[in-house]
């Protein structure tokens, strides 16, 4: 059972496969590898039940060459959005290696891009190594804050603090 305990991927945002797919020419010809999460398909607008791949995260530590790439697990976040993996194969070939079938265990949706790393140059494959349907959505991936507060908030506990003066 996945993490998720809605009906499952929905798709993957544009811009995230996006960042993918230009993460993977920049990487060229070394692989790529970074993690994918998501969000509830109803924080973002959509009537689905569901899950929509928004992020991928790049791992620190990642160390890749021409054949493979290795993330760092120690690196890895705890993260209850996780949902799959993403890399490119600088050969070309959309198919799972079987080491990287190894790593399809943790998981929802595995994705591989392949060179020249156009629109078209990748597919998606659920943990066991099977091509899955996986479409590509235009919405937009919620704004994310590492503050719980904004300017307003800074702004009124100033004026209290003018006032407590």
């Amino acid at each position: 059972m996945g993490l998720f305990r809605t009906s499952g991927i929905l798709g993957i945002a544009e811009s995230a496969l996006e960042f993918a797919l230009a993460a993977s020419e920049e990487a060229h010809p070394n692989e790529y590898m970074g993690l994918l999460r998501g969000d509830d398909a109803s924080k973002l607008g959509l009537d689905d039940d569901g899950t929509v791949l928004t992020d991928v995260l790049v791992i620190p530590g990642t160390e890749s060459n021409p054949v493979s790439a290795t993330v760092k697990t120690s690196m890895v976040p705890n993260d209850m959005r996780a949902a799959g993996s993403i890399h490119s194969h600088p050969n070309g070939v959309l198919k799972p290696s079987d080491a990287d079938l190894a790593t399809f265990g943790r998981g929802d949706v595995h994705i591989i891009v392949g060179y020249p790393y156009g629109r078209d140059d990748w597919k998606a494959f659920d943990s066991d190594g099977s091509v899955v349907d996986l479409p590509v959505l235009d919405v937009e991936p919620p704004e994310e804050s590492f503050f719980d507060f904004d300017q307003a908030d800074i702004d009124a506990e100033l004026r209290e603090e003018e006032f407590d003066s």
